[in-house]
């Protein structure tokens, strides 16, 4: 490895034991760093690291977050460096202000490098929020993992870079096991109008939609004017959205200022009070539910894409 290795594809959370591989990629991409100085390859010789790429309104992250924090605040003293690549999915997660503000309010107290571009993730051929790559003390990669889950392996194998012995944290495992619907986006570019029905979806222009009768499961709707463009759909007079979901826990990135309304199969939920771009929660349940959800959006508030859980 010289700077730059390629991932097989088609993995996902399972972690892999790599052979000596070469040197850990070349941080000088970061457009900018939090909680630390710029830190280089050669600065974290004799460090064990754990390089984390996430995102912010990454659901997936959030939920691998609780680990990743125990293990910084467990072994940073016998030689690990956390350092967590934040790589920008929407366009608000690359504004500087917002990620300082995720990063206080989700207790992010290890190193983050910043990664606008994209450079870091490129360097390492990286697919996937959460992505974690650990190194070891001569700054070779030795193992990977994409996704939740395994996360006793990969403390395993922090432990066995580190030469530590003794109690291992104890985190809760969050992880979901239960089929749900996919990830969902809003805005054209990334909509699946395989899981679409109502009104021809307008890229890029103002129009009037009509919700369909019948929202299958999986599949989203909208009502009233909207703007759909690039990554969100921008809510206009009237906007309505529906989704029938299939899952415990329903979750919304949102953008903008506004109140919005939800129901549950015609029942009102508390509404989602919008003051930042980020992800919301819409419900959480113990058991996997069905359901038609449907949002009363003023104009002024975006929407991204839904998540579950």
């Amino acid at each position: 490895m010289a700077g730059h290795w390629r991932m097989p594809a088609g993995l996902h959370a399972a972690s892999v034991r790599l052979p000596v591989e070469g040197e850990l990629p070349s941080l000088d991409g970061a457009t900018g760093w939090l909680n630390s100085p710029p830190l280089t390859p050669d600065g974290l010789r004799g460090k064990v690291v754990l390089v984390n790429f996430w995102t912010y309104t990454c659901i997936n992250w959030l939920r691998q977050l609780p680990y990743v924090r125990a293990w910084a605040q467990r072994y940073s003293n016998l030689g690990l460096v956390v350092i967590g690549v934040h790589t920008p999915e929407f366009g608000f997660e690359h504004d500087l202000d917002n990620v300082r503000r995720a990063v206080k309010a989700m207790r992010v107290d290890y190193p983050v490098a910043l990664d606008n571009d994209y450079a870091t993730w490129n360097a390492y051929s990286n697919e996937y929020w959460p992505a974690d790559y650990l190194v070891d003390k001569q700054g070779d990669v030795r193992a990977f993992s994409f996704g939740e889950g395994d996360y006793a392996k990969t403390e395993g194998e922090i432990r066995e870079l580190l030469g530590v012995a003794g109690p291992t944290t104890t985190t809760p495992n969050l992880t979901p096991t239960d089929a749900a619907t996919p990830e969902t986006y809003l805005g054209p570019q990334r909509l699946d109008t395989s899981r679409y029905a109502g009104t021809k979806i307008a890229d890029g222009e103002q129009k009037s939609y009509t919700l369909a009768s019948s929202v299958p499961q999986n599949f989203i709707s909208y009502g009233g004017n909207w703007t759909l463009a690039g990554q969100r759909a921008i809510a206009g007079l009237g906007a309505k959205l529906e989704l029938h979901y299939h899952a415990k826990n329903v979750y919304i990135v949102l953008g903008g200022k506004g109140r919005v309304g939800v129901t549950h199969d015609g029942k009102p939920l508390p509404p989602i009070d919008v003051n930042a771009d980020r992800l919301y929660t819409v419900l959480t349940s113990s058991t996997t539910t069905d359901g038609l959800l449907e949002f009363s959006f003023p104009p002024g508030v975006d929407a991204y894409s839904f998540t579950f859980g």
